[in-house]
């Protein structure tokens, strides 16, 4: 099998891996103890993995760095809580909130 794989430009390599992480919108896949195998076929790279599949839903809330804050609270004039409360709304889009919060003076 290994011959003829060979023959057809097919190459495996067995990856040492602990974890395997799909990173999806809302969810993560987490594979645990995984099998990993990388395969080369004709110059192209796959991925063969299984092990023990969990998913593990992911906070939709994004990051607000003080800095991003900021910016809405000079662009705008608004409180930090406001600034703050304003690009939560707007799902981290900060031009977004910076629209929402001029429109509602």
């Amino acid at each position: 099998m290994q011959q003829a794989m060979k023959q057809l430009g097919i190459q495996q390599q067995e990856i040492h891996a602990r974890e395997v992480i799909i990173r999806m919108e809302n969810k993560d896949i987490v594979i645990r103890n995984p099998s990993v195998t990388k395969v080369n076929m004709m110059g192209q790279e796959n991925f063969q993995i299984s092990g023990e599949i969990h998913e593990e839903s992911r906070s939709v809330i994004p990051e607000i760095s003080e800095e991003d804050i900021k910016t809405v609270m000079e662009q705008t004039g608004a409180t930090k809580d406001k600034a703050k409360e304003a690009i939560e709304k707007a799902d981290g889009d900060l031009a977004e909130a910076i629209i929402n919060l001029s429109q509602s003076e």
